[in-house]
């Protein structure tokens, strides 16, 4: 097998909360300030901080996850998206070693660096703390030596001289930088899901350059540049060349409200053939051409009043079901595809009524973890007994107004909780799940393929 140089690093943290996002922008935009190329990737189904990635290296930023893609998957995503750029940054997720399970690193950043052969650099809220560094350091270079902790972060500090003496009080790991506690003004803005959208009219162009601008102050560059350089050659995966019979075209929601999508998802429907067109069903007055409907996840619900008005759009949609053509919406888009929405005022709006459900956002998370799915029923996704991976994170629930085909048998990693979903009414299916198509290729195939069996119906 031959190999290539990739030079790499892990951004990873003691838990949530730590700047490693943060970090990871300041970084990305004080390299390429060096004229550096930049990729990004985040570990874990994270949709959010990606955004942040994209804006601040001006690339596609990939996910990788350990438990729902597997090892070969993450490494063939990990060098399509890296093998010619400068320097790799791979923001970890939670903290170092949480993942799937208490008890293992499935899932886990822990389990990423060590596939990606990867040096970690750890972030750590260091505020209120001194000596105490040494013995976090202590637990981080022994709990799992074939982890390459390479050095600490040390964000929300005082000042200069509480990170001097931070570092003072290390013995093994260099604190490689952080950042000192900053004005409120400039945080990145959140939301119940975690970040807001990284849009330009959320998040000013002004933050991410202040940020980029005290990396310079705040990081040692060369010496983390000199990290990511000593990564060892990157082992080149046997990728086998698809040969797509036949092309289609596939809409996509892509605006203000319907924009979660994993990169590795779109990237496999362009490499079997599928021409990829994105529309704005809040925009929009009409559908582009297209063979299939591809309605990912977001915040229908904060624009329900412009998709609910939109009529010419919806008309547009609900005459498209009617070809027999594939739609598929996930999680914002099943909330689309159903009846109507009734929002956290109390406010009811009419979505398109393709499958026949109420949904009400709630106060409090309903649901949270990755997902295993086998299907019941054949469909455009694949004959019954197809299995795949993915998770949820929603803070609405779904009330049928009808019956309707349930195709999905949904087990919870956590706790192997069984339950019934996947909304199937004809060519329309709707789901909670956020699938990952690296646990299953074949589903990926198997939605090209029915959309290729109607490609030109009108």
């Amino acid at each position: 097998m031959s190999r290539v140089k990739i030079p790499r690093i892990v951004i990873g943290g003691l838990s949530s909360g730590v700047g490693k996002t943060t970090v990871m922008v300041a970084l990305t935009m004080a390299f390429r300030k060096r004229g550096l190329r930049v990729n990004t990737f985040k570990c874990g189904p994270d949709y959010l901080d990606p955004t942040y990635h994209q804006r601040s290296s001006e690339q596609s930023c990939h996910n990788l996850d350990g438990w729902i893609m597997g090892k070969d998957a993450v490494q063939q995503t990990f060098h399509r998206a890296a093998h010619d750029c400068d320097i790799a940054l791979i923001e970890g997720v939670m903290g170092l070693y949480d993942g799937a399970s208490p008890k293992g690193e499935a899932g886990s950043t822990a389990e990423i660096s060590k596939w990606l052969d990867a040096p970690v650099l750890v972030c750590i809220d260091a505020s209120g703390m001194a000596r105490t560094i040494a013995a976090l350091e202590h637990g981080l270079v022994n709990f799992d030596p074939k982890v390459k902790v390479a050095g600490l972060i040390s964000n929300f500090v005082g000042s200069k001289r509480h990170k001097d003496l931070l570092g003072e009080a290390l013995k093994t790991l260099p604190l490689i930088g952080g950042f000192t506690k900053q004005p409120s003004e400039f945080h990145f803005p959140d939301r119940h899901l975690g970040l807001s959208t990284a849009r330009e009219d959320l998040v000013p162009q002004s933050l991410f350059d202040h940020w980029a601008e005290l990396a310079e102050s705040s990081f040692d560059l060369d010496a983390i540049l000199k990290l990511a350089q000593s990564a060892g050659d990157f082992p080149k995966p046997e990728i086998q060349q698809d040969n797509p019979k036949k092309s289609c075209r596939i809409a996509y929601a892509y605006d203000e409200a319907f924009h979660f999508y994993y990169e590795d998802n779109l990237a496999r429907l362009r490499s079997l053939g599928a021409e990829l067109v994105p529309f704005s069903p809040v925009n929009d007055q009409e559908l582009p051409e297209a063979d299939g409907l591809y309605f990912g996840g977001g915040y229908p619900e904060l624009w329900a009043e412009k998709l609910s008005q939109n009529k010419a759009m919806n008309a547009a949609i609900k005459k498209f079901a009617t070809s027999k053509r594939p739609i598929y919406g996930e999680c914002g888009g099943l909330i689309y595809l159903c009846d109507g929405v009734t929002t956290g005022d109390g406010q009811r709006y009419s979505m398109l009524g393709l499958l026949p459900g109420e949904v009400t956002m709630k106060d409090k998370l309903q649901a949270l973890g990755y997902v295993e799915v086998e299907l019941q029923d054949k469909c455009f996704l694949g004959e019954a007994g197809t299995r795949f991976r993915g998770h949820q994170f929603r803070y609405s629930g779904i009330e049928l107004t009808s019956p309707v085909q349930e195709t999905y048998r949904i087990r919870k990693r956590r706790n192997n909780a069984i339950s019934m979903e996947g909304y199937q009414d004809q060519n329309v299916m709707g789901s909670y799940v956020h699938a990952h198509w690296a646990s299953n290729p074949k589903v990926c195939e198997n939605f090209i393929s029915a959309c290729e069996a109607h490609a030109h119906d009108s």
